[in-house]
């Protein structure tokens, strides 16, 4: 009996083992990830919300979201900037922040995707001099608007139109 107790407080203390290293392992890999993602991957998720919501035709999220965007682009921490990343992100700051707060200054969904226009003009500036994110960002065009936007989708879903105009558009880099 005792030997009985002794082997399933072995087992039980190595099946413990074994998973904390797991977790150890895990936690190494998030924390690797977290290191690989730039103090600005999180403009980009913000950008993506508005840009869904504007496809959606919803103009109270938009506004909520660009509102978000206003107040992270104001709290980031230059420091933290590796200078390839500074040198993108200086020359458009101003520009994000004062086409965000038109966004978030207004519920008609028409005057937004106007706004969205340069917004995203000067996203795509900012994409392609710093490394966002860990997966593609697509650029796509809209021939109509004569205007680019990012998703994280190659499939195209067109903010300046939405519903109206849903897949008008192309893809016309990823990076």
């Amino acid at each position: 009996m005792k030997t009985l107790i002794i082997s399933v407080i072995i087992i039980g203390t190595l099946g413990f083992s074994a998973k904390a290293e797991n977790s150890k392992a895990s936690n190494k890999l998030i924390v690797a990830e977290a290191d690989q993602q730039s103090p600005l991957s999180g403009l980009l998720t913000l950008y993506y919300d508005i840009k869904n919501s504007l496809v959606s035709g919803n103009a109270n999220v938009a506004a909520t979201k660009a509102d978000e965007f206003v107040k992270a682009i104001a709290n980031i921490d230059m420091k933290t900037l590796p200078d390839e990343e500074m040198k993108a992100f200086m020359p458009v700051k101003d520009k994000l922040a004062e086409d965000a707060k038109h966004i978030a200054g207004t519920k008609e969904l028409s005057h937004q995707r106007e706004h969205f226009a340069a917004f995203s003009a000067n996203m795509i500036t900012l994409a392609k001099g710093a490394k966002l994110s860990t997966g593609p960002v697509y650029e796509a065009y809209c021939p109509m608007k004569k205007a680019y936007w990012l998703s994280s989708e190659k499939a195209i879903k067109n903010p300046y139109y939405g519903s109206s105009m849903l897949t008008c558009g192309q893809v016309k880099e990823t990076f």
